[in-house]
């Protein structure tokens, strides 16, 4: 028998101005000096004031790195290295969705493993002897989960390639769920990093290693989002509901974080590599075609699926349930406002079987439940279109 692997982050903060607890934690642990990574815009709409605020105010030294881009890059992570190095800091803040957090990964990786310098040497499981400098993640978004999960994701320009990086020693030491962080989100925003939430929580539910403790997580997450989403998107000032995204996403990373995905992300990372699509965005507008094509391997889960969403499913058989699966998140989907076909977004069709060959590849694709070949990835992204 297998052994089921679980692994989570030490300690997590949640709560509308749970921040406060930042100085508290710093000062606690002996940290000396951050250095903030975050992005440009973060930034300037004040959002990384809300805590940088807090550290004045108790006189905690630190230098910031707004240079982390939407699908950051290795130049990305290198100038973090350099600013690390150059800041005498000796632990990571990250501020911002994704994109922060998983730049800050690389970079606190590489302060710990000078050897992956190159950056790109951490794709996938990398031979990694040390733990991560200390990193505080207080995410921005509620979608990817990078504040518990122990992947990261980091552009190769070079090679037009999404590496994914899996390394348990790159977990934040600290989580900080705070839904006042997120309240700056816009609407697409929030659309698209809840639909990538949702996508966490139901690709994690039948993914090939899924077991019984991360299908509790998942399946708790898909009831909040379905709950949550709609009122975050239409009233993005509503405190409950960002508070319940906040919540969700990051029980949907608990559980994928641990036992894998499937072939929405593993389309999903090319088309952010070929075309900077946002992540959440490319997840949202795969996530129904691709349940369908799947429902024939995972029949009695999407059932169960079904009931977490708020459907009866007294009398359906399970092809009826699995049905409704899909209907229900094409029904979200829509209603948030995501776009429907890969047409919307400037898709190249001559690009398909470049994608599809990508695809193929990616890390997350052998844990669909159903196998698929390069053909088959190809008419999905057909399909899609």
């Amino acid at each position: 028998m297998s052994a089921n692997r679980i692994i989570l982050n030490e300690t997590s903060y949640f709560g509308a101005g749970s921040r406060s607890v930042i100085p508290q934690e710093i000062k606690n642990r002996g940290f000396k000096k951050a250095l903030i990574v975050s992005d440009k815009d973060l930034v300037k709409f004040g959002v990384v004031k809300m805590v940088t605020d807090i550290l004045d105010k108790e006189s905690i030294p630190y230098a910031i790195y707004d240079d982390v881009k939407q699908n950051p890059t290795v130049k990305n992570v290198k100038g973090g290295v350099e600013a690390y190095k150059a800041a005498g800091a000796d632990f990571i803040i990250a501020i911002g969705g994704g994109s922060s957090i998983d730049t800050s990964k690389g970079v606190g990786m590489i302060i710990a493993n000078p050897d992956f310098a190159d950056v790109v040497s951490l794709e996938g499981e990398a031979p990694t002897k040390k733990k991560s400098i200390p990193i505080i993640a207080v995410p921005t978004t509620a979608g990817t989960a990078a504040e518990v999960t122990i992947n990261y994701v980091i552009t190769d320009e070079e090679r037009v390639k999404k590496m994914v990086c899996v390394d348990p020693k790159d977990i934040p030491v600290i989580a900080v769920v705070d839904a006042e962080m997120m309240l700056s989100m816009p609407k697409g925003l929030t659309a698209a990093t809840g639909m990538d939430a949702l996508t966490h929580a139901m690709e994690g539910y039948i993914t090939k290693g899924a077991w019984t403790l991360t299908d509790m997580f998942e399946l708790k997450a898909i009831e909040l989002i379905f709950k949550y989403l709609p009122e975050a998107v239409a009233n993005p000032s509503s405190i409950e509901a960002r508070d319940g995204m906040a919540t969700a996403q990051y029980i949907a990373g608990m559980g994928f974080s641990n036992v894998g995905l499937g072939i929405v992300h593993g389309m999903a990372h090319p088309l952010g590599a070929f075309y900077n699509i946002p992540h959440g965005v490319a997840n949202a507008l795969l996530l129904p075609y691709i349940l369908e094509f799947n429902a024939s391997a995972a029949l009695p889960k999407y059932r169960v699926m079904a009931q977490a969403m708020g459907i009866d499913t007294s009398k359906m058989n399970d092809e009826e349930a699995a049905k409704a699966v899909v209907d229900a998140v094409r029904a979200l989907s829509i209603k948030i406002g995501i776009p429907q076909k890969l047409s919307e977004l400037n898709v190249k069709p001559e690009d398909f079987p470049a994608l599809a060959q990508a695809a193929f590849i990616d890390v997350c694709t052998p844990g669909n439940p159903r196998d698929v070949t390069v053909e088959d990835l190809l008419a999905l992204y057909k399909k899609a279109y």
